[in-house]
Order: C-alpha cells, then structure tokens, then sequence
C-alpha cells in the first residue's frame, strides 16, 4: 500500500488487514489475525480501531484518498485524450483490481465493501466523477476532444463503466485489456 500521511502504526495495521483480508476472506479474518500482522496485541489494536468493520472502512477511504490522488495525477500527465485516459483508468482500477481478482475471497471483498462502507464509496465515486468531469472540461476548452453531451454525464458514464468492468468478473488481464478498450472507447 502505499504512504499517505496515514500515521505508521495505522499504516501497518491497514497493510496487515489487507493481507488478512485477501488471504482470509472478509468473515474469517480474526482481530487477532490483523493484529499479529501488524505485529501488536490484540488489546492494542482495539487502541486504534473498534473492530475489524472500523478497519474495513478505514481500507476503502485509504484507496479512495489515494486513487483520487493518483487519477488527478495521471489526468495532469502530457498526452493524447486515449493515453490519459488509459493510464488514469489503470491507476483508478489497476492495483486494487489485480489483488481482488487474484485472491480466492475478491468477490466477498466487494461485497463487503458495498455492506459496510456504501457512503464512503459513494463519496470516493463522486470525487471521481469530478475530476473526470473536470479534465473533460479542460480538454474541449484546449480543442482536444468534442462532446456530445455534458463533461459530468460522460463522467458519470465512464465511471459506471469502469465500475461494470469490476463487477463482470474474470481474471485480471482480461479485465485490463477491458479497461483498454474502455479508455479507446472514451478517448476516440
């Protein structure tokens, strides 16, 4: 995972959850497993979070904050509309996807996610949308794309998309070369 001023202790207990998560499943992942994973008692685990839903939650707003950072940046990257989308469209699904598709408990993770942590990935969702709205925005103003409808619809579109990639399954290098054909799609 990586660093976002995400206090060190904090930080080792989300990567031991993480691993407990994808090894594990959601269910069977213990508070005793992540804190041996983090390399503390149970007691002082519960110091920082009240229960493995609490750390759950603290997962999915650490790769929203990130991922948010990591598509503004690769939207503020030099290129064709297709190579910025395509390179923002990887780094929005790349990681996350690889490691859900390859763990045996991917599809509970997402389920989990949608159960405990619906407003927070609501919230990361729309963050997104916006700053695809936004360089859509930027890019017909420069004369580099034309629309045929508003830059917060095409957002939203490509958004859900992408969020429809996720939830067709399969393994990882079919789902990239879906996200290619998206970002082809939407760049054209």
């Amino acid at each position: 995972m990586k660093d976002l001023k995400v206090d060190p202790k904090r930080q080792m207990i989300l990567d031991a959850a993480w691993q407990a998560f994808s090894s594990y499943g959601f269910r069977k992942t213990s508070m005793d497993d992540i804190a041996k994973g983090a390399g503390m008692s149970r007691p002082a685990l519960y110091l920082q979070y009240r229960n493995k839903e609490d750390i759950f939650r603290s997962l999915v707003q650490y790769y929203y904050d990130s991922t948010i950072e990591d598509v503004r940046a690769a939207l503020d990257q030099p290129g064709t509309p297709r190579e910025v989308l395509k390179s923002a469209f990887h780094v929005q699904t790349g990681e996350i996807m690889q490691a859900t598709l390859t763990s045996p408990h991917g599809h509970e993770l997402m389920d989990t996610g949608a159960a405990t942590a619906a407003d927070i990935k609501e919230a990361g969702e729309a963050a997104l949308r916006t700053l695809y709205a936004e360089w859509l925005a930027r890019q017909v103003q420069a004369g580099q794309i034309h629309l045929t409808g508003a830059p917060e619809e095409i957002a939203a579109a490509m958004c859900a998309s992408l969020k429809g990639l996720k939830e067709a399954g399969g393994d990882f290098a079919t789902f990239s070369a879906r996200v290619d054909v998206l970002a082809d799609l939407f760049g054209a």
